[in-house]
């Protein structure tokens, strides 16, 4: 099992949902760059439930610094951070051992670990292991803050509900930051929230699509073919669970596009190269151009619904129905935001430290 991602500043993730603790370890980092345990507080607070759209547990998500840290500054030593789960239900999950939820990885976990994963509430594979990875891209959001790159990410749209596309991306960015619903359009907040209540009283779930910006990015990061910018995020992107689809600039939009209306043109802003337009998400070759780089992910339905659904026992080989319990979320869009926030500072914190070293970051 690979747990690590990165090469330059790597994270490494550890743990299972029902599990006594989960947490990170970040390597790579140079000494001194200032760590606000205040900060890491408020990001994991947007990655919390909230209200009848998100899961009843709640967890306090009280993490331990272990080492890496002293006095407010990076050692320049592996930061070890440790969240404890303090709310699990196992119970929930005895009699479904080998009864796998469609839409889940209890079957595919189960052929790779031969029955010796922990499965309950999915255990290494849940989506409670990305409150570490909020932690530690906190730590990562605040280096990259004090190099002049920003990150941010919206709910372009849920179940056909839709926000407004990015504007003025820098001051966007800014008015996200401390939002609990990371909409641009505030008018559109309660029809989102309506559409998932409506599925959560009909047993059911939906999803919908964040968008994200990074700005303050120079020209020139990333790597021809396979180390390109957009190949690093989707790798990360696509390791945060329910996300299925990935797409830059005008995505899959640009397929029907002449050559002509797809191109950026460039031109000078004083003495900086821009482009007129941004289809191409910032990036160019697999390299930065200078312009904010823009992508979209989509996030499926939360798979744990309360209506019946066919699947097997894998022990006992027969066909079966499941009807699920336990505490799950009817959406988990607005909880991942602040996750795929935090998954693109690590991978653009570990390009970086390729171009430029790592102590640039210091």
């Amino acid at each position: 099992m690979k747990n690590t991602f990165g090469n330059n500043v790597s994270v490494t993730l550890f743990g299972e949902s029902h599990g006594a603790a989960i947490g990170a370890v970040v390597d790579g980092l140079p000494a001194g760059i200032p760590v606000s345990e205040d900060f890491i507080c408020h990001q994991l607070s947007l990655r919390r439930p909230i209200g009848k759209i998100s899961t009843p547990r709640r967890e306090a998500d009280k993490f331990h610094i272990l080492s890496g840290v002293y006095n407010g500054y990076t050692t320049g030593t592996s930061i070890a951070i440790v969240i404890e789960n303090t709310n699990t239900h196992s119970s929930d999950y005895s009699d479904m051992r080998s009864i796998a939820r469609p839409g889940h990885a209890d079957y595919t976990a189960y052929c790779k670990y031969k029955g010796y994963e922990d499965y309950r509430g999915g255990g290494h594979f849940s989506g409670r292991i990305t409150a570490a990875l909020v932690a530690a891209g906190a730590v990562i959001l605040s280096a990259l803050k004090n190099k002049g790159i920003t990150i941010g990410t919206h709910i372009k749209s849920v179940h056909g509900v839709c926000d407004r596309s990015f504007g003025n991306i820098e001051e966007d960015i800014l008015a996200l930051a401390d939002k609990e619903f990371a909409v641009l359009d505030e008018s559109v907040e309660e029809q989102m929230k309506d559409e998932i209540t409506k599925a959560a009283d009909q047993g059911d779930s939906v999803g919908g699509v964040l968008e994200s910006a990074i700005c303050g990015l120079t020209a020139g990061v990333g790597e021809p073919w396979f180390d390109t910018l957009e190949g690093c995020l989707s790798h990360i992107l696509f390791s945060v669970p329910a996300i299925k689809g990935v797409e830059f600039g005008a995505g899959f939009d640009i397929s029907n596009m002449y050559g002509s209306e797809a191109n950026d043109c460039l031109c000078f802003d004083g003495e900086k190269v821009i482009t007129k337009t941004n289809n191409n998400g910032g990036i160019n070759g697999g390299i930065t151009n200078g312009m904010p780089v823009v992508f979209r992910c989509a996030v499926k339905p939360t798979p744990t619904i309360f209506k019946e659904q066919e699947t097997v026992d894998f022990k006992t080989n027969e066909n079966t129905v499941i009807s699920p319990r336990g505490r799950h979320d009817p959406c988990i869009v607005h909880r991942a935001r602040v996750v795929v926030d935090s998954v693109a500072a690590i991978a653009v914190c570990d390009m970086l430290a390729a171009k430029f070293g790592s102590d640039w970051l210091a």
